[in-house]
């Protein structure tokens, strides 16, 4: 360039506008897009979720049921190794400015889960809006009727799975009778929950919401439990390979003690024979008659033996 009669523009030139913070509106709108795309989207299979057929992990991330087994029936090794972060909207200075634990593409492996126990399938409430019967069914909350989506913050229950948005639940543990009482009745199945540890917010971006859900994950697993409250398998079944192993190992120093022992018995009693032997022949001065005399001794001791052990089998 140059040389042409014209001008190269300098870069203070083309840049019009300096680079500035996303404003606040810009950050929640962009949170609610990613919201809504994993409310409405498999973050394993890219596939659009089937509210139908949805589970939900501790995490209260939501994945297709197929895409569960898929993931639980494919052979090991055949995942990703390095699993995927997840997303987070970040503000200008790097900083995470909203908690996020959902994201747009996840390899299975990076979910944790390990068997269908880990996951809680999720029953969602069809409505029709009143006023118009043509109107298409939504899903919606059983107690406040509000279309349950990436609009609705929504909670589900543990064990039953019943959806609810978050301030139905809150109106009925907030309502009990007794504040101290911990359990609590679902709407929908009457089943029992806790409602300080069993009410599990749906993709949940608030950073207090993803301790409490990671702490209750602690609390479960030390008493030997998943995210469903079913028993952990895995967890009992590497207790019983290592009290195998350990019963192993005491069987293997019984073992070995057992045979020092016999050792140590059958030295003793070949030092006693050779003591005897010495005895006998202390006596003789001559070496080579006192050599002669413990060898034919020695053999008429292993003589006897013989006698004995072939008397013994003959009466028998």
């Amino acid at each position: 360039m140059g040389n042409d009669g014209g001008s190269i523009p300098k870069r203070r030139e083309l840049v019009k506008e300096a680079a500035r913070n996303p404003t606040v509106s810009e950050l929640k709108a962009t949170v609610f897009e990613s919201l809504n795309h994993a409310w409405t989207h498999d973050p394993i299979s890219s596939e659009p979720i089937d509210l139908e057929t949805v589970v939900s992990d501790w995490r209260g991330r939501l994945y297709n049921y197929e895409s569960i087994l898929k993931g639980l029936t494919t052979e090991p090794g055949s995942h990703d190794a390095e699993p995927k972060k997840d997303d987070t909207t970040t503000s200008g200075n790097g900083e995470s400015a909203t908690p996020t634990i959902f994201a747009t593409e996840l390899s299975f492996v990076s979910t944790g889960i390990k068997s269908l126990r880990d996951v809680v399938k999720l029953k969602f409430k069809r409505y029709r809006p009143p006023g118009n019967a043509k109107e298409k069914e939504i899903f919606a909350c059983p107690v406040t009727l509000k279309e349950l989506g990436a609009s609705t913050k929504s909670v589900y229950l543990v064990p039953c799975g019943h959806v609810f948005a978050e301030m139905a639940i809150q109106m009925i543990t907030d309502g009990s009778t007794d504040s101290t009482e911990e359990q609590e009745l679902c709407p929908e199945c009457s089943e029992p929950f806790n409602k300080s540890e069993d009410v599990v917010p749906i993709l949940p971006t608030d950073k207090a919401d993803i301790n409490r859900l990671s702490k209750r994950m602690e609390h479960l697993k030390a008493k030997g439990l998943t995210h469903s409250l079913k028993k952990d398998k895995s967890a009992s079944k590497e207790k019983k390979n290592k009290n195998k192993s350990k019963r192993t190992a005491d069987e293997a120093n019984v073992n070995g003690d057992a045979e020092k022992e016999k050792e140590t018995k059958k030295a003793k009693k070949s030092t006693a024979a050779s003591e005897s032997i010495s005895s006998r022949v202390s006596g003789i001065n001559n070496p080579a008659t006192a050599a002669l005399t413990a060898r034919v001794l020695a053999d008429q001791d292993e003589a006897m033996k013989r006698r004995k052990l072939a008397a013994a089998a003959g009466f028998r």
